[in-house]
């Protein structure tokens, strides 16, 4: 309390001016007179410019905060509809492996792809099931368009599958309509060839490259792709056709695994 008193002391002067200008100013802005308006309103316009910048820092500030704001909404929107357009896909996806699964004669099981690998020595993909589920090696793997690969290590709950693009693959294909038969295997990107066709063979561009039932692996009239050229090898008494597969293998999110074939014998 001492303190209080001694600092009222020191600085008396200061404060009793401070109290004389917030008097002066009370009765000043009580005051209706013209004068007094008119000083009023230079004050007003004189303390408008003097805030002007405060306030446009002040919009800005809010401005920034609001296009931050704005930012993030934006990037959450996009994000949940990139999310819904994603769960859309994959929802006509699994409807259409359902639609395949009703109006197939073969025994299916529904796997899904867990993991895509490649390695030096085998290109392949990884499933949820294993024997636990019924799996068993050598059983072929494919989805509505098209033949995938062949089970080649079974665990319990897992199967590593051997795909048709790993550069050791080979399958018994036929080429319709005109029957011709050959040994389908990978070249490169979505394209494969097939070797081991007669000279002779009437194959068009266009041809429907479908299973040839041969193998004791996959059954007849799987469908493999279609023939995009003919090549004329001219030091053989063979022809190569030259065919682009119709599985997607690098969007595999489903697939189904024959166990087997329900009304016909392999």
């Amino acid at each position: 309390m001492r303190n209080l008193y001694l600092s009222l002391l020191k600085y008396k002067d200061h404060l009793i001016f401070l109290i004389a200008i917030t008097l002066s100013l009370s009765l000043l802005l009580k005051n209706d007179a013209p004068d007094v308006l008119l000083i009023r309103g230079k004050f007003s316009d004189y303390f408008s410019f003097i805030s002007s910048p405060f306030s446009w820092v002040k919009s800005m500030t809010q401005l920034q905060e609001e296009t931050q704001y704005l930012r993030d909404k934006n990037i959450q929107l996009t994000l949940k509809m990139e999310a819904m357009l994603m769960a859309q896909g994959e929802n006509n996806d699994l409807r259409d492996l359902l639609r395949f699964k009703q109006e197939s004669n073969l025994q299916l099981l529904a796997a899904r792809v867990v993991n895509m690998g490649s390695s030096s020595n085998l290109s392949s993909i990884t499933l949820d099931i294993g024997s636990n589920h019924g799996v068993k090696v050598n059983q072929p793997v494919l989805i509505p368009e098209g033949v995938v690969g062949k089970t080649v290590v079974v665990g319990k709950t897992s199967t590593i599958v051997q795909i048709i693009k790993d550069g050791n693959y080979r399958l018994s294909v036929r080429i319709l309509p005109s029957g011709n038969v050959g040994i389908l295997q990978f070249i490169t990107n979505d394209y494969c060839e097939v070797r081991e066709l007669q000279k002779n063979s009437t194959i068009s561009v266009g041809d429907k490259v479908v299973t040839s039932g041969f193998s004791r692996i996959y059954p007849k009239n799987l469908p493999v792709g279609e023939v995009v050229e003919i090549v004329d090898d001219r030091g053989s008494f063979q022809t190569i056709a030259k065919v682009r597969i119709k599985p997607d293998l690098s969007a595999l999110l489903n697939v189904f695994i024959v166990l087997e074939k329900i009304d016909e014998a392999d």
